[in-house]
């Protein structure tokens, strides 16, 4: 029985991908100094939750056939040294991955947004057209106890690929080492400014991801993104390319219906990005043998990846919306899709500056426009989640000047923060909350529930 330990177990697709090994019988060890829901009670449930927090050098023992690395672990972290001392195989989990998926094919789909639910949306028509397939999602997706597989017999491997750094000892965009067969890269805005420092080096991740794509493989592209286009069309040779934009439809009762060449499609989703990630995913379902009418029958029946246009509440003319955005174009797609989709109601959008880079001063004109057309625009920042990254402090009136709204309100505190949404909300209303973060503990799905009534 293989002996895997994974050092800062808590993180999303570590402990996924932990829980993934310990249902094919591997055993499974881990630490970390903290780890938050839902991991903490998923790891417990299973007997993988550490007995306690932190890091135990004594654990990394020399029996182990692998020690998986997460990016939360530093350089000098002390299980990490110990492992390194050992000589024992170390890989943060995207080489870990690859390294189990190397005989199959790997689709991998990267861009600054869209790549969850562009992975979901595939994940979802090849399950409906009974694919076997491995996969690593980064969020859960109803009817998916574990969101990475792994398996013996699969033919084919399903990854969300993150541009972000992938361990304190590969530090290269995760995405780079899945060694893409098919890539899709859906779009680029700038983000982790942590690392990318200028926006031109955040491109060149993406240009380096481009060049990762294993010889005779496909990159897939959305030409309706003005920076990826340029980047996919400025070089010949390589992959094969292939551009797709937003898909002909309409909207009826609230509703968007895809038109094509099979019938007219009902959607469960809606908002231009959101067709731009179905059409997507349909280049991708085709690359692997899965033909239009399987492809429409199946997306049809998409709900969505969890937190994104989460619906919370709805009724008598008022709904409530939950959306991971927090990115200044995650903002504005998020946001204009929900005003063409209800374009008679109020609309009262409400986000949380929670990432590094959205707390950062030089970063916030990145947001000018986003929250445009929005009737009510509200900011939300936690002063403790500024100190905890030593950030500076920043004036409510930097923020509006940042967004271009003089009547955007900003609170700090997340108590009001029920208030400032009811304010003046009319009676046929939309509230969107977006955050990547939990606006400071509320509990959103009590807020959702009094907006309604």
């Amino acid at each position: 029985m293989p002996k895997v330990h994974f050092i800062a177990i808590g993180g999303s697709a570590m402990h996924n991908l932990a829980i993934a090994l310990h249902q094919q019988g591997y055993e499974v060890t881990g630490s970390d100094d903290e780890i938050f829901e839902p991991s903490r009670s998923r790891l417990d449930r299973l007997g993988l939750l550490p007995d306690q927090m932190g890091w135990h050098p004594q654990d990394v023992t020399p029996d182990l056939d692998a020690v998986i690395l997460g990016m939360h672990a530093r350089a000098d972290n002390p299980e990490l040294v110990r492992a390194q001392e050992l000589g024992l195989p170390i890989f943060s989990y995207p080489s870990y991955f690859h390294d189990r998926t190397r005989n199959k094919t790997r689709v991998v789909i990267g861009g600054s947004h869209g790549k969850t639910t562009i992975t979901s949306m595939i994940v979802h028509v090849l399950r409906h057209a009974g694919v076997e397939f491995d996969y690593l999602v980064g969020a859960q997706l109803e009817g998916f106890d574990c969101m990475v597989k792994l398996s013996d017999t699969a033919q084919v491997a399903i990854i969300e690929g993150d541009e972000y750094l992938a361990s304190a000892v590969e530090r290269v965009p995760k995405f780079l080492l899945y060694k893409a067969d098919i890539a899709l890269i859906s779009g680029i805005a700038w983000d982790h400014i942590n690392v990318f420092k200028t926006y031109a080096d955040y491109v060149e991740q993406f240009r380096r991801f481009i060049h990762s794509v294993e010889p005779g493989g496909k990159l897939i592209y959305c030409a309706a993104d003005d920076e990826v286009k340029r980047l996919c069309e400025e070089e010949e040779g390589g992959p094969m390319r292939i551009p797709y934009g937003v898909p002909p439809h309409r909207i009826a009762d609230g509703t968007t219906i895809l038109e094509t060449s099979q019938g007219e499609v009902p959607l469960r989703v809606f908002g231009r990005h959101n067709l731009m990630n179905l059409e997507g995913a349909r280049m991708v379902c085709h690359q692997l043998g899965i033909g239009a009418s399987n492809f429409y029958k199946a997306i049809g029946s998409f709900t969505g990846a969890a937190r994104r246009l989460e619906r919370l509440a709805d009724a008598g003319g008022r709904t409530v919306f939950k959306d991971f955005a927090h990115s200044p174009s995650k903002l504005k797609a998020t946001v204009d899709a929900v005003r063409e989709q209800y374009p008679d109601r109020a609309l009262t959008a409400c986000m949380e500056l929670h990432t590094f880079s959205s707390l950062s001063e030089g970063f916030l004109d990145q947001y000018a426009g986003a929250m445009d057309h929005a009737d009510r625009a509200v900011v939300f920042y936690d002063p403790h989640a500024v100190e905890l990254k030593r950030l500076p402090p920043i004036p409510p009136e930097r923020i509006k000047a940042a967004f271009g709204r003089a009547d955007l309100e900003v609170i700090t505190d997340p108590v009001q923060v029920m208030g400032a949404v009811r304010r003046g909300s009319s009676e046929r209303a939309v509230l969107l909350m977006m955050s990547s973060g939990n606006f400071g503990g509320l509990d959103q799905q009590a807020l959702a529930e009094a907006f309604i009534a």
